[in-house]
C-alpha cells in the first residue's frame, strides 16, 4: 500500500489483519521491511513500525528522491515488485532515475522480469514517462540472486489512455528457461505447449543458462496484438510438479485470454488500476478481475479521488476510470 501511498502523498497507518485470531494476526514479514524500506528511501518518508514482526505500520510520505538508487533485497523476494513500489512515484518525479534492485527475477508470487517489461512498461510508457529495463542476472526462487537495471525519465502529467480494443493477435511464441538444469525440462515444456495450442515450434525457443545464482525454469507463452499489446502468460517449474503440468498452467492461462476479446490479462489489469488512477482516466478491457483487483480499486480509491466503473460485455469485463464527482 506504501507505493499508493507514497504517489498521492497521503499518509497512512496499517493494522493487524485478523484481530480476531491473534495466532494468525498478520506481521511484517522479510519482503514487506524491505519493499517498506525502499519506498520510503525513495519518498523521504517517516516510517514507524517497520521491523520484523510488526503488527502495525505507519508511513508517512516526504519529498520523491530521484537520481541512482541500489537495493538489495537479500532473499529470492521478487525485485520486480519492489520496482513496482517505487516506480509511480519515480515517474512523476523531478528528475531521471538510475535504479539496481537485486533479489528474485522469476518468482511464481510476482509478475517475472519478462512480463514487467514487455507487458507492464509499455502500458506505463505510453502513459508519459519513458522506462526501460535491463536484465543483468536470473533470479529464481529459492535461491534469487538475479539483478536488473531500470532507467526512469519522468513526466509531469500522466496522459490518459484507452486499451478496449483488442485488435488481432499478429504474434505469438514461446519461450522456455533452463537455468542450471536439464535442457530436456525445456523440450518437454515445448512439446506440452505445441500439442495443447497447436502452434508450430517455430515460434518456440529454448534458453539454457548458467546465468543464475540457482536452478530455475520458467516456460513463457507471449501473444501479440495488431493494437501494440503484449501478454505474457507463465509456468514455473518447481519441485514436484512436471514439466507438462508447467507448461499446461501457462496454456491455461494464454486460452483464457485468446478466447476472451480483451485488450489485457487477468494479471496485468490488477497491475493497470493504479497507474490509469494517477493519469485520472482511461479504459481498458480485461479478460478477468479477480478479488485482489477489486480490492485494489477500493484502496485506490481512499487515496485518490477517483472513481473506477466495471460492466460485464461481450467477453470481458470493461473498467474505465475517472474523477470523482
Amino acid at each position: 500500500m506504501d507505493h499508493r501511498a507514497k504517489a498521492a502523498g497521503k499518509p497512512y497507518a496499517r493494522p493487524s489483519a485478523c484481530r480476531s485470531q491473534p495466532e494468525k494476526r498478520s506481521a511484517l514479514k522479510t519482503s514487506g521491511q524491505s519493499g517498506n524500506g525502499q519506498a520510503s528511501e525513495i519518498g523521504g518518508a517517516e516510517v514507524e513500525g517497520a521491523a520484523l514482526g510488526s503488527k502495525t505500520l505507519t508511513f508517512i510520505p516526504g519529498i520523491v528522491r530521484p537520481g541512482k538508487h541500489r537495493f538489495v533485497i537479500g532473499t529470492a523476494g521478487s525485485s520486480t515488485l519492489v520496482f513496482q513500489t517505487i516506480l509511480p512515484a519515480l515517474m512523476m518525479a523531478s528528475g531521471s532515475s538510475n535504479i539496481t534492485i537485486e533479489g528474485g527475477t522469476h518468482n511464481q508470487a510476482a509478475p517475472p522480469f519478462d512480463f514487467l517489461e514487455k507487458c507492464f512498461l509499455p502500458v506505463i510508457n505510453r502513459l508519459g514517462p519513458k522506462v526501460s529495463v535491463n536484465l543483468q542476472r536470473y533470479g529464481f526462487y529459492p535461491a534469487g540472486g538475479g539483478c536488473f537495471t531500470a532507467t526512469v525519465e519522468p513526466c509531469e502529467h500522466l496522459s490518459p489512455t484507452d486499451l478496449t480494443e483488442r485488435g488481432e493477435i499478429t504474434h505469438r511464441s514461446v519461450l522456455a528457461i533452463v537455468a542450471n538444469l536439464s535442457p530436456a525440462i525445456a523440450r518437454r515444456e515445448i512439446d506440452t505447449v505445441a500439442h495443447l495450442l497447436n502452434w508450430e515450434k517455430e515460434c518456440m525457443q529454448i534458453v539454457e543458462t548458467r546465468n543464475s545464482v540457482g536452478p530455475g525454469n520458467v516456460v513463457l507463452i507471449e501473444v501479440g496484438t495488431s493494437t501494440g499489446m503484449t501478454e505474457l502468460f507463465c509456468g514455473f517449474g518447481r519441485l514436484g510438479a512436471s514439466a507438462e503440468s508447467v507448461a499446461t498452467e501457462a496454456v491455461k492461462e494464454a486460452r483464457a485470454y485468446i478466447v476472451s476479446e480483451a485488450a489485457v490479462g487477468e494479471h496485468l489489469a490488477d497491475q493497470l488500476l493504479l497507474p490509469f488512477a494517477l493519469a485520472g482516466g482511461g479504459a481498458f478491457t480485461a479478460s478477468k478481475l479477480n478479488r485482489h483487483a477489486r480490492t485494489n480499486m477500493d484502496v485506490v480509491s481512499s487515496f485518490l479521488s477517483i472513481r473506477f466503473e466495471t460492466r460485464e460485455e461481450s467477453g470481458c469485463t470493461k473498467v474505465e476510470v475517472s474523477p470523482a464527482t
